[in-house]
C-alpha cells in the first residue's frame, strides 16, 4: 500500500501543534457519552473545544466525517499501520476530537497499536464500557478514562485517568507556550492521573 492510498483511505491524520507526534480526530458531535455531556453545565464536555474554533470549519468537518466513515473499511488497520510507520513518530494520540465509537472500533485500535510496537499510543475516553477490555490492550497503548465532571475525583478503579480541575493541575502545557514540549505524562502508564486546568 502506498502512503497516498493509505491517507486517502483513512481520511488523513491531524498534527496538533502542541503535541510531539501525530493524532487522529473524528467528529466530536458523534461522541456517544460526550454528546450527552455537551449540554451539562459543569461537565468536561460543556463548551467542548472540538465543537468551536477551527474545528467547525467546513474542510475540517468534512475530513473528520471521512475518517469516521473509513473506520469500517476492511483495510483501515493496514492503512493506519502503514501511515504510523511511515511517519516514524514515537508518539500518537487517538481522538484529539471525538471518541471511540464501539467495540469493533476499539478492537481495531488495539490491532493498530499492537502492529506498531515502537509507537507509544494514548487514547483518552469517556466511554466507561471500555473498562472490561483494558486487559486486552497492547502494552504500548495507554487508555485514560476522562472524568466527566470538572473537579471530579479520579476513578480509582481505572489504572489511568485524566481530570479537569479549577486548581491543582499537573499538565505543564499552560506554562510552556501551551505545548507538551518534554512532557510525556499522558503516554506514560506509570502516571496514574493527569490533571488538566479548566479552560
Amino acid at each position: 500500500m502506498k502512503s497516498s492510498e493509505a491517507l486517502k483511505l483513512v481520511g488523513g491524520l491531524s498534527k496538533p501543534s502542541k503535541m510531539p507526534g501525530w493524532a487522529y480526530g473524528i467528529p466530536a458531535a458523534e461522541c456517544k457519552t460526550g454528546k450527552k455531556l455537551q449540554n451539562v453545565e459543569g461537565s468536561t464536555c460543556y463548551g467542548c473545544y472540538a465543537l468551536k474554533g477551527c474545528y467547525v470549519f467546513k474542510v475540517v468537518q468534512e475530513a473528520q466525517y471521512r475518517r469516521l466513515g473509513s473506520i469500517k473499511h476492511p483495510y483501515w488497520v493496514r492503512a493506519m499501520v502503514h501511515l504510523l510507520k511511515s511517519k516514524k513518530s514515537k508518539y500518537f494520540r487517538w481522538h484529539d476530537s471525538g471518541d471511540v465509537q464501539d467495540l469493533k472500533h476499539l478492537a481495531k485500535i488495539f490491532k493498530v497499536a499492537s502492529l506498531t510496537p515502537d509507537v507509544k499510543h494514548w487514547m483518552p475516553t469517556r466511554e466507561a464500557w471500555v473498562k472490561p477490555y483494558l486487559k486486552y490492550a497492547p502494552s504500548n497503548l495507554v487508555i485514560r478514562f476522562s472524568m466527566p465532571m470538572v473537579d471530579q475525583e479520579a476513578a480509582a478503579s481505572w489504572p489511568n485517568t485524566s481530570t479537569v480541575v479549577t486548581s491543582g493541575r499537573t499538565c505543564p502545557a499552560p506554562d510552556q507556550d501551551n505545548a507538551c514540549k518534554d512532557c510525556r505524562a499522558c503516554w506514560d502508564p506509570n502516571v496514574k492521573n493527569v490533571a488538566y486546568g479548566q479552560h
